[in-house]
């Protein structure tokens, strides 16, 4: 089998995959979830490292270096989302009861 059909049948098939996973999640669910998907792009970044690694040429070398940049990016990206995500779904603390009236304004 050519290489290049290989390649794009498992192209063609991601796709499908993340269109039909994407959507069956709620419409609430997305952020996060596209979120940790940003945070899974860590791949990329090891393999912008592999390629800037084994660089020749000086272009090879750039390409690889903003490979780097860009996959840094959103991996951070990712986790700065989920982070604040996250931080709308915790439960925030009711005042202490006997912080009110503390003052003894009366």
């Amino acid at each position: 089998m050519d290489p290049s059909i290989a390649l794009l049948t498992i192209f063609v098939l991601a796709a499908f995959t993340g269109y039909e996973v994407v959507s069956k999640v709620s419409s609430t669910l997305h952020t996060p979830l596209m979120s940790g998907a940003n945070a899974i792009h860590g791949i990329i970044l090891v393999g912008g490292i592999i390629v800037a690694g084994q660089a020749d040429g000086n272009a090879e070398l750039a390409i690889g270096l903003i490979a780097v940049l860009l996959a840094t990016l959103n991996l951070v990206g990712g986790f700065v989302v989920t982070d604040r995500m996250l931080e709308m779904f915790r439960v925030k603390k009711a005042p202490a009861a006997d912080s009110v009236g503390a003052g003894g304004g009366e």
